[in-house]
């Protein structure tokens, strides 16, 4: 069910244990959206279509007004797009002050991998990234496995 599309009170969301999940993410690993979708309600959106405010909106008024149980994000690793629902979901936390349980989980290589709030926020401020370069420059080897991007210099 798309994030965008659903009505914030609608009854299956009162109580309910949410599953974020980039749309990508469905396409390029079906077996693991399917194992973390399980016993949730999935709702699916993509910043690269939707913005990113209107996402995080979305969530808060969802929080706000059914009260999930928990929230889990679920993206693939290395997405600018990916990371704003990440982003999104913290914010919505913030803003709306729910204590409602958030879960962070990215796909590298086939593999769920799980990352803190903290780390989502670190990403925000390139600063502090630049300094955790700094004090461990070989993470720059691990960025040279994964990022296309810098291959391409």
């Amino acid at each position: 069910m798309k994030l965008v599309e659903t009505w914030v009170k609608a009854s299956f969301l009162k109580g309910a244990s949410l599953l974020l999940l980039s749309e990508c993410a469905q396409d390029i690993s079906p077996d693991v959206c399917k194992r973390l979708a399980e016993g949730r309600m999935v709702l699916t959106t993509c910043p690269e279509v939707e913005n990113a405010e209107m996402i995080m909106g979305k969530l808060a008024a969802i929080l706000t007004c059914s009260n999930p149980s928990d929230l889990t994000v679920l993206t693939m690793e290395g997405s600018p797009h990916c990371l704003a629902l990440h982003a999104a979901a913290n914010e919505a936390l913030f803003i709306t002050k729910a204590k409602v349980p958030l879960s962070h989980f990215v796909i590298l290589e086939g593999k769920v991998m799980e990352v803190s709030s903290e780390s989502v926020r670190v990403a925000r401020y390139l600063h502090l990234v630049q300094k955790c370069i700094q004090k461990c420059p070989d993470i720059l080897k691990d960025l040279n496995r994964h990022s296309l991007e810098h291959r391409c210099r």
